[in-house]
């Protein structure tokens, strides 16, 4: 790590777009430990400009999530702190000053070109085997021509100016001195036609403004620190300690992908996972390899932290490791009474309990019938299915019924807003494009996710179960019937695109 001549300021950035990722626990996580264990501040930042996917309620589900994990930030969106705003959808005034002094200072321009001539002009130099990259077409315009532009109206984002010569030495803790040819170095967009930033420049005024002395994120922005460290030449600003993380890893070492495990932090929260478990799990990944036990705490892994024990092989996500710790936690760490209090905090209270006794109350006959009827709302997996289970009594052709499966999936995983209508339009989608009965799509359906082909309404209990349980079911519901290829994926997934049929 590079000498450190400032009080050290860490942060987390993540995006309010979908369900709490547990790579950015792991992130965070790392962020956290360094700053403590260096007496500094560890801070956390929305990165909200993308406003067609931001929603509050992911940003909700995002601070109480790395609080559940226990972990607590000096400054943020909802502590404070003196260099807010921390939502960068509240910063639109500080970015539009900071992208206009680039272009007083001839660092960035204005591009006028249409999506058309962007595609064209790529498609182009792929044809020719040459990076795609923009051609810098609108760096010739005169004054005059961007005035008579400007005044017609005409949309533009504004681009960066990247030098045509040279090489960018990015220093990055982990990996040494990483060089970058400024000839392959894209003219990135600044601000987009909307007049909001891009991720870039947000990131760069955003790390500099609030003090932040060390960026420890993901392995897949390497290829951005050129241009960020140019951004911080333009301003003339210090830039920040670089250190590019890999990034976590399913067994066979391929990306950890929802398709393959579950990525959201309140899927293990939901499967009944304690959160000491997953903190020291998660912690497993920057500790240094020994015969010590692997049961740690926090405060232990704050004081052991070293940059240098994180493996460049990128961290394999264990899910039967994880088993193995949270069993643990649960037999050595907790006496009856906790073990109780711990079990009524995960399922056992009014605000879980009070939507499941609504929708049993008028499907029993006597408080006996509960335990059939609800225990599905009390496990990860539905124990014992089996293909034969799946296939009772369904209609569909077991093509379908696996087409059903994965539409429904793909547009579960697009819905911004997880309720009860938009699971409902769902499967009525997904019946209108395999040309199926409503009924007949339902059951596969409440056979996965309930193990029984009827019981509670469906549409509610796929809302309180929550989009994290009711993938993994779906997902294991894919594996006993064989998963999709991806022509199928494709072929099935163009289906939702297509244009209605004809009556």
């Amino acid at each position: 790590m590079n000498a450190i001549t400032r009080p050290v300021r860490t942060r987390v950035a993540p995006s309010p777009t979908g369900d709490p990722h547990v790579g950015t626990a792991y992130i965070a996580l790392i962020n956290y430990c360094f700053a403590k264990k260096h007496g500094g501040e560890f801070l956390l930042r929305i990165e909200d400009t993308d406003q067609a996917r931001s929603t509050p309620q992911s940003e909700k589900m995002i601070l109480e999530s790395l609080r559940w994990l226990g972990l607590s930030w000096d400054e943020g969106p909802d502590v404070g702190g003196p260099h807010g705003p921390y939502r960068q959808s509240e910063r639109s005034a500080i970015y539009t000053a900071h992208c206009d002094q680039l272009l007083a200072d001839g660092h960035a321009f204005k591009c006028y070109c249409t999506p058309e001539k962007l595609a064209a002009s790529r498609a182009a130099q792929m044809a020719a085997k040459q990076p795609p990259k923009y051609d810098g077409a609108c760096l010739s315009l005169t004054a005059d021509d961007i005035a008579k532009l400007d005044s017609e109206g005409v949309s533009h984002v504004v681009r960066m100016k990247i030098p045509t010569t040279g090489t960018c030495i990015v220093q990055d803790t982990l990996r040494g001195e990483i060089a970058f040819e400024y000839a392959v170095v894209d003219m990135q967009v600044l601000m987009k036609s909307d007049g909001l930033p891009t991720y870039h420049l947000a990131n760069v005024v955003d790390d500099h403004l609030m003090g932040i002395t060390h960026v420890m994120r993901g392995e897949e922005w390497i290829s951005s620190a050129p241009k960020h460290l140019l951004l911080y030449q333009y301003f003339g600003w210090e830039p920040p300690v670089l250190t590019h993380l890999p990034l976590l890893r399913n067994a066979d070492k391929s990306k950890l992908s929802k398709r393959k495990n579950p990525t959201s932090i309140l899927y293990y929260q939901r499967a009944g996972y304690l959160p000491q478990a997953m903190q020291n799990f998660l912690g497993l990944f920057i500790k240094s390899a020994s015969e010590e036990d692997e049961k740690t705490s926090l405060q232990t892994l704050i004081d052991e932290f070293d940059v240098h024990n994180i493996s460049l092989g990128g961290p394999v996500f264990d899910t039967s490791k994880l088993d193995w710790l949270n069993g643990r936690y649960l037999r050595e760490e907790l006496s009856v009474s906790e073990f109780l209090d711990a079990v009524k905090a995960w399922a056992l209270n009014d605000s879980y309990l009070t939507p499941i006794a609504e929708m049993a109350q008028a499907r029993i006959t006597k408080m006996s019938d509960l335990g059939g009827l609800t225990a599905m709302f009390f496990m990860n997996r539905i124990d014992g299915m089996t293909v034969e289970r799946l296939r009772d009594g369904v209609k569909l052709e077991q093509d379908a019924q696996r087409a059903a499966y994965t539409l429904g999936l793909q547009q579960f995983d697009n819905m911004i807003e997880w309720n009860r209508e938009g699971i409902e339009a769902t499967l009525r989608r997904t019946a209108e494009v395999l040309d199926a009965k409503l009924k007949d799509v339902i059951r596969p359906f409440y056979i996965a996710i309930t193990g029984s082909a009827q019981g509670v309404p469906l549409f509610d209990a796929i809302a309180h179960l929550g989009r994290d349980i009711i993938r993994e079911r779906l997902r294991h519901a894919m594996e006993l019937l064989g998963p999709a290829t991806s022509k199928e994926a494709k072929a099935w997934t163009d289906l939702l695109t297509a244009p209605p049929k004809a009556e």
